[in-house]
């Protein structure tokens, strides 16, 4: 049987882009579906947003495809969806794998270096979108590390709604109460692969976090990777490898 698996992205690359190189590595045994965030389903985010919207669009999602079980894969502002997944409904997953999420629970063991972080986020997002988004490139990046360049020519039709689906992703990080101890009981294999040129204050403290609350975690470290040349577009064949690897421990779905 092929693997089940639901990819989702980060808070600014649709789904299908995010993942190209990746799923062109996984190979034809894997059924795979790269599912952009629902935030940005419209416009503008519903009045309403929370993570519970993202977590219900998954089960929607999963539930019409009739997976009653499938791994699931997240990056960025997707990982911390995934992590809400497992918080709440990891009977139906039969794998966690996490590309430096974005945010990872608002607990009270956090760091004041990575506690700083959010006012911070929180403050980029109220600024005009060409100076917020360099910004935000920045503050997810090992210092001395320079963000990418931005690709030439006019932004794409689908970065007019990033603005909006940043700020509201950022407040639903801030109010969300992530269940530490549903995850602690969570005992699927769960993989966080890790960009050695991302903030560690912000990704490395949340791998060696989460690494105490999940019973069954790996961690993976791509030395000249970082958040914005993530391993799973610039190492793809050594990401499918790793995965591969934990769907078959996992076993089948």
């Amino acid at each position: 049987m092929a693997h089940r698996v639901l990819l989702l992205p980060g808070i600014v690359m649709p789904a299908a882009a995010a993942y190209a190189e990746l799923l062109a590595e996984l190979g034809d045994d894997v059924d795979a579906v790269a599912e952009d965030l629902a935030v940005y389903a419209s416009d503008s985010p519903p009045t309403d947003y929370s993570l519970d919207l993202e977590v219900e669009e998954v089960r929607a999602t999963t539930d019409a495809r009739g997976w009653d079980r499938f791994h699931l894969v997240g990056y960025s502002g997707g990982a911390s969806v995934a992590l809400a997944c497992a918080a709440a409904h990891g009977d139906r997953l039969a794998s966690l794998a996490l590309l430096e999420p974005a945010w990872a629970g608002n607990w009270d063991d956090a760091s004041p270096a990575h506690r700083a972080l959010w006012p911070e986020y929180a403050r980029l997002s109220a600024l005009p979108p060409e100076e917020a988004m360099p910004a935000f490139q920045r503050i997810q990046l090992r210092p001395g590390v320079s963000p990418p360049p931005p690709p030439p020519g006019p932004p794409p039709p689908w970065m007019a709604r990033r603005p909006a689906g940043i700020r509201a992703l950022v407040e639903a990080f801030r109010t969300f109460d992530l269940d530490r101890e549903a995850l602690r009981r969570f005992d699927r294999p769960v993989y966080f692969a890790l960009g050695g040129r991302s903030n560690p204050d912000q990704f490395e403290e949340e791998a060696e976090r989460l690494g105490r609350v999940f019973p069954d975690f790996r961690l993976e470290v791509f030395p000249d990777r970082h958040h914005f040349d993530p391993p799973h577009r610039a190492e793809a064949s050594s990401v499918a490898r790793s995965l591969r690897r934990l769907w078959d421990r996992a076993g089948v779905t």
